[in-house]
């Protein structure tokens, strides 16, 4: 998936989360104690074959969601796709 921070605009129909892999699924799960990898790794799996999974990090990075596992990223891992978004950016400017 190619990204740029222009492309998180973020629009108010999120019709996408009617089709999550993760509909149902105990919300704690995603929303892990810490940034530890090993206890968001039940998350990530059920992201692994999300339809919507794009959608869902595209949602979480337009809104800044800084915790939990949003489109199968951990908060720390959001944060660094940010930094190299920015950065290619900057380069291509």
């Amino acid at each position: 998936m190619v990204m740029a921070l222009s492309d998180l605009m973020w629009e108010p129909d999120e019709g996408w989360r009617d089709d999550a892999a993760c509909v149902g699924t105990d919300a704690d799960l995603f929303f892990p104690v810490g940034e530890d990898e090993e206890a968001a790794a039940a998350a990530k799996a059920v992201c692994e074959a999300c339809p919507v999974r794009e959608a869902c990090l595209r949602y979480a990075l337009a809104t800044n969601q800084t915790e939990g596992v949003w489109g199968g990223m951990t908060g720390p891992e959001r944060r660094r796709l940010r930094r190299r978004l920015r950065e290619r950016e900057r380069r291509a400017s």
